[in-house]
């Protein structure tokens, strides 16, 4: 079973962040100059949140607040859930199904060391899930 850690090495290095201070604004920026989804909020060097797309639409665009004015840390999930890299990919779908959240953030002790979206986790299990089916059908044909 693959874990956090196999599904980190096949992805690009590094993780995008931004501080809580940050306007909204330039939080969409970075999501839009990076092409993700969400950003990790950091504080002194720690995890404090995550700032994603539906927290904007829900919590901006739906109140009709202007995102240059409010700074990230209003409107950030502050709530995180997060993986370690020794979790299997079975522990993180359980996370993100039961918390109806799409991007995990990856601690190793306090250290920031990545982040899965649900599209990196889907296709990692599509992909382990065709090796195995392709492993029964050739010890069945042998």
């Amino acid at each position: 079973m693959k874990t956090v850690k196999h599904l980190l090495e096949s992805k690009a290095p590094g993780v995008v962040t931004i501080t809580p201070e940050a306007s909204v604004f330039d939080a969409l920026a970075l999501m839009a100059d990076k092409d993700v989804g969400a950003v990790v909020v950091v504080s002194d060097a720690r995890v404090i949140g995550v700032l994603s797309e539906r927290d904007y639409a829900r919590k901006v665009i739906l109140h009709n607040k202007s995102s240059r004015e409010i700074p990230v840390s209003e409107i950030m999930t502050e709530r995180v859930m997060y993986v370690t890299p020794t979790q299997t990919l079975d522990d993180c779908m359980a996370l993100v199904t039961a918390h109806r959240i799409r991007h995990l953030p990856v601690l190793d002790g306090d250290e920031l060391v990545g982040v899965l979206s649900i599209g990196d986790l889907v296709k990692a299990t599509i992909s382990e899930r065709d090796f195995t089916i392709g492993q029964l059908n050739n010890y069945i044909m042998s």
